[in-house]
């Protein structure tokens, strides 16, 4: 049978000596027909023979949605995290004879809506949806104990545990979505911390522009003696600009990044960070997205990656 020809539910009845009917019955798994164990046997080893996949647009008439979970990124939000979470969606979704389709970059209610028109996917998730809309803290245990206010505080709690009571957050040059909330719920963590408000400073991707805005910000913050940055990306940048100033990391200023791209363990210093690992968000919000309960899945804690740099 050629590779480029759709097998189809024909296929598999010649296959296994059964009507079209029959083949349509056991692998839609119909309780009305009484078909028996061996036939249906047969029917479904010829599927899997052929490699017979059923029919998207059909499935979809007949359920009212395909089997397809949509998950679109955000500009700026594609991360070491992002990544672990998309493993843990897509392997549990899996699970359920679903398939997931990840829409990366800007998304346009027109655009989304023509997803919607083409393939009427099962659900739309959209990645830290919970953040991006100010609910903050209702994600799966609560934001304070493994979600993005809990890692907020990791990342300045080591900060401070080592004695910088004085930090700034490094952000990036390109606008994030969750900029603004990250520098609230560090804002927030510092207050239960008892230590100031952290500031906060762009980082360009310029290596010259970037330790410029380095020195102009410390030059107006003496006093702050820690950076946390907004991701590895950041972090690494005021790393390389703090070397290019003659400032000792950490004895002059420790740096701590977010988010563990893996790189921070090949620069000297080496990178402190904070590991978040998001497989199992993507396996609950798989289980929620398809109405199932969440089960005995619980997020681990995110931790600290010492290095050398704090």
């Amino acid at each position: 049978m050629g590779a480029s020809r759709r097998v189809t539910l024909n296929d598999v009845a010649a296959a296994s000596g059964v009507s079209r009917a029959t083949v349509s019955f056991v692998l839609n798994d119909d309780p009305r027909q009484s078909i028996s164990a061996a036939t249906r046997d047969r029917v479904k080893q010829a599927a899997r023979d052929l490699g017979y996949v059923p029919h998207g647009v059909a499935r979809a008439l007949r359920e009212g949605a395909s089997r397809v979970v949509v998950l679109n990124i955000d500009s700026g939000m594609e991360g070491a995290y992002s990544r672990s979470y998309i493993r843990g969606l897509d392997a549990e979704l899996a699970l359920y004879d679903h398939v997931l389709l990840v829409r990366h970059g800007r998304h346009t209610p027109k655009s989304t809506q023509q997803v919607l028109d083409a393939i009427a996917p099962r659900a739309v998730i959209r990645f830290g949806e919970n953040y991006l809309t100010g609910r903050a803290l209702e994600d799966i245990g609560g934001g304070w104990r493994d979600g993005l206010a809990a890692h907020a505080a990791l990342q300045l709690g080591h900060l401070t545990g080592h004695g910088h009571t004085h930090v700034a957050v490094a952000l990036p040059d390109t606008e994030s979505p969750l900029a603004a909330t990250r520098l609230r719920l560090t804002a927030d963590a510092a207050k239960n911390l008892g230590v100031p408000e952290p500031a906060s400073f762009v980082a360009p991707r310029e290596p010259a522009a970037c330790a410029e805005a380095v020195a102009a910000f410390l030059a107006a913050a003496p006093e702050v003696t820690g950076i946390a940055g907004f991701n590895d990306d950041v972090a690494l940048r005021v790393l390389s600009a703090l070397r290019d100033l003659g400032r000792a990391v950490p004895d002059d200023i420790a740096v701590i990044g977010f988010d563990d791209n893996g790189y921070g363990a090949y620069c000297v210093p080496s990178l402190t960070t904070v590991n978040v690992d998001g497989e199992t968000h993507g396996r609950l919000s798989a289980r929620l997205a398809l109405g199932h309960d969440a089960g005995d899945l619980r997020p681990p804690r995110a931790r600290v990656v010492v290095r050398q740099s704090v």
